[in-house]
C-alpha cells in the first residue's frame, strides 16, 4: 500500500524494533501526527483470550483522567428530567424523547443514559437502537437509578473497552493537542484497568502485543 509523504516522513521517526516505554510513545506520537485536524490517539491492545469462554469476555467501562477531548452529547431517558438536566445531559426526556429517536430516526448524540423503569420502554426499540451501539447497558454504566452521576462520568471521560472476537480492544485515549503528560495518564488508566480485569483462567502472556496510533499515522510498539 502507498502512502503519502506525510505519512512516510512520521513512518521515519519511529524504530519498528523498539518497543516504547508509555512514556517515550506519548512523546512520539505527537510527533507522527499526520493530519491537519486534531487527531485522535488511540491505542490497540491485542489478549490472549478466548472469547467463546464466558468468563474471557472482557467489557467494562473507564474514566480518563484527561477526558478524551471529544464534547458527548448525552441523551438522557428517565423520568428525572431535571435532575438530568442540571447534571448536564444534552437531551432529557422520557417516552416522548424516546419515541422521537426512533420514530424520527434522530441520532444527533453520541451515547443514551438511562435509569432501570425506562429500560422497558427501551427494550422494545433494541432492534433500532442496538446495531447503532446506543443501547444502554449496566455494564458500560448507562443504566443505574443515578442518572446524575451517569451523566457527569459520560461527560468526564469515561470511555467503554471490548475485546472483539479475536481478543483486540481499540479505545481512543485523547487528542494530539493533549500535553504528552495528559496521555501518558490516560493510557496507564486504561492499561492498568484491562491488567486488573484479567480473567484467572487465562495462562502465559495476558498482553501479546499493545500499540500507541493517531488517526493516519503510524504506529508505535509499547511494552507493558
Amino acid at each position: 500500500m502507498k502512502h503519502g509523504k506525510k505519512y512516510e516522513a512520521a513512518l521515519k521517526l519511529v524504530d519498528k524494533t523498539k518497543t516504547y516505554t508509555i512514556e517515550e510513545a506519548c512523546e512520539l506520537i505527537k510527533k507522527t501526527v499526520t493530519t491537519k485536524f486534531d487527531s485522535t490517539i488511540g491505542i490497540s491492545m491485542r489478549l490472549n483470550i478466548n472469547t467463546k469462554k464466558a468468563d474471557q469476555q472482557i467489557r467494562g467501562t473507564v474514566i480518563l483522567p484527561a477526558g478524551t477531548g471529544k464534547n458527548v452529547r448525552v441523551v438522557a431517558i428517565t423520568n428525572k428530567v431535571e435532575e438530568a438536566t442540571k447534571a448536564g445531559a444534552d437531551y432529557a426526556g422520557g417516552k416522548e424523547l424516546l419515541e422521537k429517536i426512533v420514530g424520527e430516526k434522530w441520532f444527533d448524540f453520541d451515547v443514551i443514559c438511562a435509569t432501570p423503569d425506562m429500560m422497558g420502554e427501551i427494550g422494545k426499540n433494541g432492534r433500532v437502537l442496538g446495531p447503532k451501539g446506543l443501547m444502554p447497558n449496566p455494564k458500560t454504566g448507562t443504566v443505574g437509578p443515578d442518572i446524575a452521576k451517569m451523566i457527569k462520568e459520560l461527560k468526564a471521560g469515561k470511555v467503554e473497552y471490548r475485546a472483539d472476537r479475536d481478543g483486540n480492544i481499540n479505545v481512543g485515549v485523547g487528542k494530539s493537542s493533549f500535553e504528552a503528560e495528559k496521555l501518558v495518564e490516560n493510557v496507564k488508566t486504561l492499561v492498568n484497568q484491562i491488567l486488573k480485569v484479567r480473567p484467572s483462567t487465562v495462562k502465559g502472556n495476558y498482553v501479546l502485543s499493545c500499540h500507541l496510533s493517531s488517526t493516519m499515522g503510524p504506529s508505535i510498539k509499547i511494552g507493558l
